[in-house]
């Protein structure tokens, strides 16, 4: 029998965000090397994987300090935000590349069903800021819902 299980991160993108990214890519188009960002807020890219059981969630958060983030469960969601600060400015700057983004950020990410603030660990090393959520991709979706009809060739007619 097929693998049916849902997969929960389908659409993992906060969709304001992603929405406004669009418009922004068909206004102007996609510069070369630039962030997903949104309304003046950069989106730090993730990689989410199984490990085992385990879900890994890894945002890549560079230059921002451990004390100016902050990670949440919210209603069945995990929100990642906090501020990148120190963006070179000033009377004696002169910009000749400016890809790094700076400012506020958020990333809100669908988890399974029956997560909870128990089965996560955060750690933030060399910039690379790793969720783990313990037995996470253990979850399966068994609500599928089997589809009843005709067999293929049967007509089912109905005489009054």
């Amino acid at each position: 029998m097929p693998d049916h299980s849902h997969n929960a991160f389908r659409g993992l993108y906060d969709m304001f965000a992603e929405m406004g990214r669009m418009r922004e890519h068909l206004t102007h188009g996609d510069p070369p090397h630039e962030g997903r960002q949104s309304s003046g807020a950069w989106i730090p890219p993730v990689d989410i994987y199984a490990h085992g059981d385990d879900l890994v969630i890894r945002a890549e958060l560079a230059g921002v300090p451990r004390d100016e983030m902050e990670v949440a469960i919210c209603s069945g969601q995990l929100w990642i935000s906090g501020e990148r600060t120190g963006a070179p400015d000033g009377d004696e700057v002169t910009d000749y590349v400016r890809e790094r983004r700076y400012g506020h950020f958020r990333r809100t990410i669908a988890l399974p069903p029956g997560i909870d603030r128990d089965q996560l660990t955060a750690t933030l090393e060399d910039g690379l800021l790793e969720i783990v959520i313990n037995g996470g991709a253990a979850a399966r979706h068994d609500d599928q819902i089997e589809i009843g009809g005709a067999e293929r060739g049967e007509v089912r007619v109905d005489v009054a």
